[in-house]
Formats: structure tokens, sequence, C-alpha cells
């Protein structure tokens, strides 16, 4: 192997193509991620830091694996279907057999990162393909390297491959479900990116961008299992490094908040269509699994103290942003206008509805907040939600004491999601506050929630209604 990789590393990038061009197509991607492998194996080797394929092996990848065409007069080759196959099968084997992570990584950016250019379709089309076959043949380091993908690239191709294997899995092949169902233990970081990805997804404004029924089940029961799954991604990111404000959020919390307080205004606005497609059945179900997955996202913000404090991080990192929240309150208005013109429900049922839609948020303001996971002053919170229609709760929650941190005027850390947006950064001065009181316990006038003080770090006292 090392006479091997001597040997290749001497031979001019030119030489292998010309090497390459009189081969099948399937022969010739064989043949190129073989070298590849040994190129980036020499590379890791060499300990140049950091460790960058070049841009003639790029342009191999380009030609040889996605079949881009070299200029305009040189006809793309194509695969057939079996022949992509075949060439999914070694790629699988390839990462599986390879055991350094940092090779891996590097293959898998060599190939798959998007570089602007006409070949991020076939990128992207490979990929969703790939990632597809490993979800169904366990290949987890496939999967290991797809989470550092989705961690680093723009949210709209993110978004892209978590469709691909929604629709491969929930969507087109019934019952393969389960097989989806197991990355959960295969691989929990790429998890957790799926579920970020997919929150980003489907966003609840239309019926084509409202989760399946199985997406849902599925997700509520990750959770359910293990409520620190959705917090994989922001405990192995280093604290050093921006994370783009294109790229997914750093914890799926925010979309699966978006998901819990719109749902039942959205599942309803839904009705005409879901009657008409005979499955009002699924607009029941999601009902009570909606309710189980708001409960789990408030475990999960009850979880967030000890977690912030041993990084030291309580008051000064906000994994909920302000300008996501403006967003949700700005959609919650808008369904809210639309219920009181729904001809579907009686006024009374909207109206119940829509005060749901209401507590819902209410609960989950002031439990994010008391735990360290919104940071924001009072003034802020009530410009968000002015344009909201009046609820008990979510008065009690804008007037009531908010918590203020010691620390609250250090400046955000570098690699908050929209650090530059932060809500800390647009109040650089507030002095620090003395320790906030407990919010006052809940009016009798919701015999539903009983009188029950918030306070960080107690057990959640109750289960939202359904």
């Amino acid at each position: 192997m090392v006479i091997i990789t001597l040997v290749f590393c001497q031979v001019p990038m030119g030489d292998i193509r010309q090497s390459l061009l009189p081969r099948d197509v399937l022969s010739a991607a064989k043949e190129l991620l073989y070298h590849l492998d040994i190129y980036i194996c020499n590379l890791v080797q060499s300990g140049r830091q950091p460790p960058q394929v070049d841009a003639k092996t790029l342009e191999l990848v380009e030609e040889f694996i996605l079949h881009a065409p070299k200029d305009r007069n040189t006809p793309g080759r194509r695969m057939s279907a079996l022949q992509e196959l075949q060439l999914l099968e070694i790629m699988c084997s390839c990462f599986q057999e390879q055991s350094r992570d940092t090779v891996r990584q590097l293959m898998f950016s060599a190939l798959f990162s998007l570089q602007g250019n006409q070949a991020d379709e076939s990128r992207m089309a490979l990929l969703g393909k790939l990632v597809s076959m490993a979800v169904a043949v366990g290949r987890n380091p496939i999967l290991e390297c797809a989470a550092t993908w989705l961690q680093r690239t723009h949210r709209v191709y993110c978004v892209r491959l978590a469709q691909v294997l929604v629709d491969d899995y929930c969507s087109m092949v019934p019952g393969s479900v389960p097989t989806l169902q197991n990355i959960h233990g295969a691989s929990p970081r790429f998890c957790c990116q799926f579920i970020t990805a997919v929150t980003t997804l489907y966003d609840l404004t239309s019926e084509e961008l409202t989760p399946p029924l199985e997406l849902l089940q599925m997700i509520v029961s990750w959770i359910q299992d293990d409520p620190r799954l959705v917090l994989i991604t922001f405990l192995n990111t280093p604290l050093s490094g921006s994370q783009p404000i294109s790229s997914l959020d750093i914890t799926p919390l925010g979309g699966l908040m978006r998901w819990c307080v719109k749902a039942p205004l959205a599942y309803r606005r839904e009705k005409k269509q879901a009657l008409t497609n005979g499955s009002a059945e699924n607009e029941q179900e999601a009902g009570p699994l909606l309710s189980a997955l708001h409960l789990s996202v408030l475990q999960v913000f009850m979880l967030l103290p000890n977690i912030l404090n041993e990084k030291g991080l309580f008051g000064r990192l906000a994994l909920l942003q302000l300008e996501s929240l403006a967003a949700l309150t700005s959609d919650l208005s808008r369904l809210l206008d639309q219920a009181d013109k729904h001809t579907h429900t009686s006024s009374a049922d909207t109206q119940a509805l829509s005060q749901l839609t209401l507590d819902r948020l209410a609960q989950a303001l002031q439990v994010a907040m008391a735990n360290g996971a919104l940071l924001c002053s009072r003034e802020d919170l009530r410009a968000i939600c002015s344009r909201l229609p009046h609820n008990n709760l979510l008065q009690l929650v804008l007037s009531g004491p908010v918590m203020y941190y010691n620390n609250i005027h250090t400046p955000p850390l570098a690699f908050s999601p929209h650090a530059a947006h932060s809500p800390i950064a647009s109040h650089p001065t507030h002095p620090a506050h003395t320790p906030h009181t407990p919010l006052a316990t809940h009016p009798s006038s919701h015999p539903q929630y009983p009188g029950q003080p918030f306070i960080t770090g107690m057990p959640f006292p109750f289960r939202p209604s359904h």
C-alpha cells in the first residue's frame, strides 16, 4: 500500500485522467474512488493543516463520478440504473472499510461539498441515493459524514436531502418507516440533524409542508426515548468558529416548538382537504402526538440549565433565536385571522383551538426563558407578541417577571448560530439584575392548568392540554 501511495502521488492528475478515459463509465468511477482514497490518506499523513483536496482532483470527481461534461463540446457520460446501483454499493463499501474518520470526512467532502456549479445537481442526486442506501443497509460511517455535511451546508440543500429520505421511507414504500427509525441508534448525530432539517422543511404553511403522520410519530418516539437527542449537535459543536446564518439551526428546538404551537390551527385549516382525501383520521391522530411532542420539548428545555452551566453558557447563548420567534408569532397572527373566517368548524371549536395554540406558545416561552433557552427583555417579548389576540396565560408571561442572568451583559459567543442578530447583541448594556422570583401561579379561570409555579429545576407539573 505504501508503494502504491508513493507512486500515485508522483503521477500528474492529467495522466490519471488519460488512464480513466478509455474505461467504461462504472470502471472509471470505481478506479477514481480507489485513487481518491489513496490520495486523501497521503494528504492526511503529510500533516498539512488544514488538509485540502486540490481543484484538479475535484474536477476528476465531477467528470468521472458525477459525469459533468469536461466542456460544452463533450457530451456527459451517463450510467444505467444498474451501474448507478453498483456504484452506490462500491461507495458504501469504500466508506465502511476506511477506518479513519478524518479520511472519510475529507472524501465525503470531495464528493459532495457544493461548488456552486452545474455539477451540484448531480451531487445532490447522488448524495440523496447514497444516504438513502446507507439508511437501508446500515452504513453508519456514511451517516456520520452526512451529519457533518448537514451541519456545514446551506439549509436549502439540507432540506432537499431530508425530503429525499421522507419520500423514500415515509411515502413511497409502505411499511419502511422502521428502517429510517433505526438511525436513532445507528447515528444519533445524523438523527439530530435530520430532525432539524425536517422541522425546517415542514413549516406547516400549507398541506404539502405539513409533516406526514408517520414522520411525526417517529420523531415523537425518538425524543420521548432520548430527550437529549435534540441537543447532540449543540453538545458536539466546538465553541470556536461561527455558525453560518444560512445553515441549519444548532438544535431543532425552534422548529419543534413551531410544530407544537402552529399545529392545532394548521391541521384544522387542512380539514377540508383531509376530508376530501379521506384522511380525516390522520388529523385526529396528530393531535395527541403533537401534545406529547409539546411536553417533550418543554422537558428538553428543563434539561438546559445544568448543560449550559457546565459549559459556562447560561445567560450567554440563546438556543431559540428572537428572529425565529418573531416569524412564528407573525404566522400565528395570520392563522388566527384565518381561523376566525373558517366555515368548517363551530365558533366554539375555533376559539378552543385558538386558545390552545396561544396556551402552548405561552408555556413554551415561559419554560424557555426560565431555563436559559431564550434571552430577551420583556419589552422585546411584548413587541413580538403584540399582534396576537388576548390570552390569559400569555398575558401572564408577558406581564410577569422576566428572567435575567447575572452575566446577561456578556456578548454572545462567536459560534452562536446568529450571533450578530442575537437578542443579547441587541441589548448589550443591560445591567445585571437580581435573581428572578417565581412567576405567579395560573389563575383559577383555567382549571385545566392547576395553579403551579414555573420554577427552573422542578419537575414539569402537568401535561399540555390535547
